[in-house]
């Protein structure tokens, strides 16, 4: 009975610890989409086109992803607990220079630094969930760990476009500050002081190299080409040009523009769970993510054709496509495209446990790096053709991603 209690009380642990981590990935996830909703106010403020400060952002992506070979490395080397408490005194840090930017220079410093601070929140409870549970227990807890992180993008739809209507931009970034010290403490307390399971002693430089390795491996490149384009999709849909879409195209208010955005990150955080348990029953990883993944780009088709003079509002014989019309295909295309997690269970059953950080760090940085460039290149795209051209050309990225996956991960290859 004792040997009951004991794994009981370390599962509880384990589950705390995880949950706190994971509310550092909420923060992340609601400071990297704060511009959807105030865009035009910070771009005002800092006498820019909205065009020209979307790619501006894009320095926090690009960033985040830069910090994922040496992050991964340091989880590996001293553990969970001590890297992440670094990187959410970090991310406070940079809240704060955000938050008191005063023009484009000094609020890429601030991006510059929230990038580099919330890169491993996400992989710090992966981390800690890979290394402590089997592959099919850690498919379900990874799904998890996005959805509670996916509730950030939910504070920085209605409840941060009203706070933007209310006291400005720059409370969304002060907020976050706070934020960030509560979830410190709480993983202070929670997530315990543990040494690294697999401490790899090698040099910092060839942990590095071996991230790099490992993601450009023929296993992992089909789960590579996916993953730049996966999580791109929907970080800059939800995180960037969702709102100028609905606000610009769609005629709507920054609140009710938040109340669909709101709608959409409701999808993905129901998303991720589903697409497990989905999975579980299933049995077909492989086809269910290529399956839904290219529903996705179907759907982000379909709502950049309802925009004025385009195919589909021509077919109706409208205008335009009303509001409604997208909110159905924003919460269709969250939930389609949630199946991030299975790349991280592909990858966790490709590897050993010694080197699982790095493994899913190459994912991390594939995901991040993918969606720092689709930042950047759809400012250009929007600025030259358009946001409708936005949408399209997103379409076309995540088709191209599920035919590459499709072809490195058949049987045959």
């Amino acid at each position: 009975m004792a040997t009951t209690d004991d794994a009981g009380s370390a599962t509880r642990v384990l589950i705390l610890a995880l949950v706190a981590l994971a509310c550092g990935h909420m923060l992340s996830t609601l400071l990297r989409t704060i511009p959807a909703v105030s865009l035009d106010l910070m771009a005002a403020d800092f006498h820019l086109e909205p065009q020209a400060l979307a790619s501006l952002t894009s320095i926090y992506l690009f960033a985040f992803a830069a910090a994922q070979i040496p992050v991964g490395a340091a989880m590996d080397r001293f553990g969970v607990r001590p890297v992440s408490l670094s990187l959410l005194a970090g991310t406070v840090i940079g809240a704060v220079a955000s938050g008191f930017a005063t023009g484009p220079a000094s609020f890429a410093v601030g991006q510059f630094m929230l990038g580099v601070a919330t890169s491993g929140m996400l992989m710090c409870p992966m981390t800690l969930a890979a290394k402590q549970l089997s592959a099919a227990r850690f498919g379900l807890w990874s799904g998890a760990i996005l959805s509670i992180g996916n509730i950030g993008m939910l504070l920085s739809a209605s409840p941060l476009a009203f706070v933007v209507d209310n006291w400005g931009w720059r409370a969304g970034f002060w907020m976050s500050a706070l934020g960030g010290i509560a979830v410190a403490l709480a993983v202070f307390a929670l997530v315990p002081n543990q040494p690294a399971e697999h401490k790899d002693d090698s040099s910092p430089l060839s942990q590095m190299i071996e991230v790099l390795r490992l993601g450009l491996s023929r296993p992992l490149r089909g789960l590579i080409a996916l993953a730049l384009v996966s999580l791109a999709t929907l970080l800059v849909l939800r995180g960037l040009w969702g709102g100028p879409w609905l606000m610009q195209v769609k005629g709507l208010s920054r609140v009710e523009a938040g109340n669909q955005l709101g709608a959409f990150t409701l999808a993905m955080i129901i998303g991720p769970l589903l697409i497990g348990m989905i999975d579980r029953r299933l049995g077909r990883r492989r086809d269910l993510v290529a399956g839904s993944h290219m529903a996705g780009a179907v759907l982000l088709a379909l709502m950049a054709l309802g925009a004025p003079h385009y195919a589909v509002s021509t077919l109706f014989g409208l205008p335009v496509m009303p509001p409604q019309y997208d909110l159905v295909l924003f919460v269709l295309i969250g939930l389609a495209t949630s199946a991030q997690p299975l790349l991280f269970g592909m990858s966790r059953q490709l590897v050993d446990a010694q080197v699982a950080g790095k493994a899913l760090a190459a994912i991390n940085l594939a995901f991040f790096l993918g969606a720092a460039l689709m930042q950047s290149v759809t400012g250009a795209v929007a600025a030259l053709a358009g946001l409708p051209a936005v949408l399209l050309f997103m379409a076309a990225m995540l088709a191209l991603g599920v035919l590459i996956f499709l072809t490195y991960t058949s049987p045959r290859s």
